[in-house]
């Protein structure tokens, strides 16, 4: 009995695992969003080191903000979906935006010199989430077999 206990709570890690990332997701990404909407010149201060950003940058801010409210509300709403398509589609769109943030950051940083106190734990904070993102997607591809 124990050993097919053992089983299936092995079997079902990716999907704790799945909801974790789901929630941890939702708050991270509520919080920035609410900070870029907020307050975009304190967020652009302290992730890029502009301290008088411009009239359209914070506007720009205001509206990524507004996608990252979006997307945290996704998560929180896919997290106890247990492997449907959707959660899956949403698991890739979360790691194209992963990578995709993680490769900008570090731009600003090595080729723009910008450099905020939250910029480099920012860029460390994506690139664990794209690891996370893509070990869930590998274990969802292997269960899917």
């Amino acid at each position: 009995m124990f050993g097919v206990s053992g089983a299936w709570e092995r079997e079902n890690i990716p999907m704790r695992s799945q909801a974790m990332l789901f929630t941890a997701t939702a708050l991270i990404e509520v919080c920035a969003g609410l900070s870029l909407v907020s307050l975009p010149a304190l967020a652009i201060w302290h992730l890029l080191g502009v301290r008088e950003p411009s009239p359209e940058a914070l506007i720009v801010s205001r509206v990524c903000g507004a996608g990252l409210l979006a997307v945290g509300v996704a998560c929180w709403l896919a997290r106890d979906d247990r492997g449907s398509r959707s959660q899956n589609g949403l698991l890739w769109g979360m790691l194209v935006y992963n990578v995709g943030a993680c490769t900008v950051l570090v731009f600003a940083g090595s080729m723009l010199s910008m450099d905020g106190g939250a910029l480099w734990p920012g860029v460390s904070l994506h690139a664990v989430m794209t690891i996370w993102c893509a070990l869930n997607l590998r274990a969802s591809a292997a269960n899917a077999r």
